[in-house]
């Protein structure tokens, strides 16, 4: 057995919650074990390109060369360890039911290599019984005892990307499988963290990102659809959404746009629907919210298609989509909307280009582009461009004073009458 360094932690699955979790705890002088299967991402850290807006690369690439950052590609990674934090994607399969695939591969990963006293903790966000379901079943096949001599926590991770949010400031959510693994899992993160908040049970933890998200969730396809049905009235949503603005309490402000993306809020309220199947229990505001997000792609589509009827266009007309990433200054394109308007536009028989300078390339349908070069723009003709993502560092003089009609998403909303520029 490999004896135990003090201040020492893993985490597996090094992408946009991982990576920021090891530079917290390096800022706070741990030394820190990454783990991800994925050499090309193992390859961009060492080198300072983690295409990570929250993290620091030269601040990483420091704490390689100090010792004090390992990368590793298996679970032995964790030797030596006190504490183990599990960071790796929750997708849905091809049904829309949960993937825990790579959960039970980091899981069964690390089983040979724990070692007494050490503590699990989840931060995948997942559906609420998964760390008691899945995780410690595994532990005590192993012969390990709970609570005992080996821990097991759950603390949903609640990064923003590209929000600049310092880590630390963001109050942490955990929740134990036994009281003495709450208080393992509280001990070390109040270590790195401002403000750690106690749950009952792995189980409220888990519900608690859950609720989080799929609040965000109802709200944003409630006002996709309000939007619509403004526009059918109109009505400029926009200019009602400033006056509610107006009010001192009661109200929250979203804004429409060409549906959800990211890894989280377009995923994470089917897991609470499928897992209350399991209590008998329906869940329609999220079957609503859903069937609302996933239309709003065909809408944005359609209203392009007739932005192009009647005007001078070559054959097949030519699109410029500007920003393909979910959001703003960052390059994650998971569940971008962007992706299903490019995929209906070529079904329909448009050229379409992209413009990113966040995502280099992207694939749709086994089809790879690559997006047009910044100085490019100023000499490719495009009939229309729409601005699906806006960027910072867009170039938006140069677009429009070389494509003849340049829309943002947010303009699609206004009825014809609509005021607004």
């Amino acid at each position: 057995m490999q004896k135990r360094e003090q201040r020492s932690i893993a985490v597996i699955g090094l992408g946009f919650v991982g990576l920021p979790l090891c530079q917290l705890f390096l800022q706070n002088g741990y030394t820190v074990h990454g783990i991800d299967v994925d050499e090309a991402k193992l390859k961009g850290i060492r080198t300072g390109n983690s295409n990570n807006p929250d993290v620091d690369g030269h601040f990483i690439q420091q704490t390689i060369r100090e010792n004090r950052f390992f990368l590793h590609h298996t679970g032995k990674g964790i030797a030596g360890t006190e504490a183990v934090f599990i960071c790796v994607p929750t997708p849905l399969t091809g049904s829309g039911n949960p993937e825990l695939i790579f959960v039970k591969k980091a899981v069964e990963s690390i089983l040979p290599h724990l070692e007494a006293g050490q503590l699990i903790c989840l931060e995948s966000t997942t559906y609420p019984g998964t760390t008691d379901e899945l995780i410690l079943p595994r532990l005590e096949e192993k012969g390990w005892t709970v609570g005992k001599d080996i821990f097991l926590a759950y603390s949903p991770e609640r990064i923003n990307p590209g929000s600049h949010i310092p880590l630390k400031k963001i109050p942490k959510v955990v929740g134990g499988t036994t009281p003495q693994c709450l208080g393992r899992i509280s001990a070390i993160y109040r270590s790195v963290f401002d403000e750690v908040f106690e749950v009952s049970s792995t189980r409220a933890a888990e519900m608690t990102k859950i609720l989080e998200n799929t609040q965000r969730f109802i709200n944003i396809s409630f006002i996709n659809d309000f939007a619509i049905l403004c526009e059918k009235m109109n009505i400029d949503v926009y200019e009602v959404i400033e006056a509610a603005s107006t009010k001192p309490y009661g109200f929250s402000r979203y804004t429409p746009s060409a549906g959800i993306g990211g890894h989280c809020i377009p995923i994470d309220p089917l897991y609470l629907s499928w897992k209350a199947k399991e209590y008998n229990h329906e869940t329609p505001f999220i079957h609503t919210a859903d069937a609302v997000n996933k239309k709003m792609p065909q809408y944005v589509t359609t209203k392009i298609k007739n932005l192009l009827k009647g005007g001078k266009t070559v054959s097949p007309p030519s699109i410029l989509l500007v920003g393909v990433a979910y959001k703003k200054d960052i390059g994650d394109v998971r569940e971008s909307p962007a992706i299903p308007i490019i995929r209906l536009l070529v079904k329909d028989g448009f050229h379409v280009d992209y413009y990113d300078p966040f995502v280099p390339s992207l694939t749709v349908d086994s089809t790879e582009y690559v997006s047009i070069d910044r100085s490019a723009l100023a000499s490719v003709h495009y009939d229309l461009a729409v601005v699906i993502t806006d960027h910072s560092t867009t170039p938006y003089e140069t677009i429009k004073s070389h494509i003849p009609v340049v829309i943002d998403t947010k303009q699609l909303f206004l009825p014809a009458s609509g005021t607004r520029s």
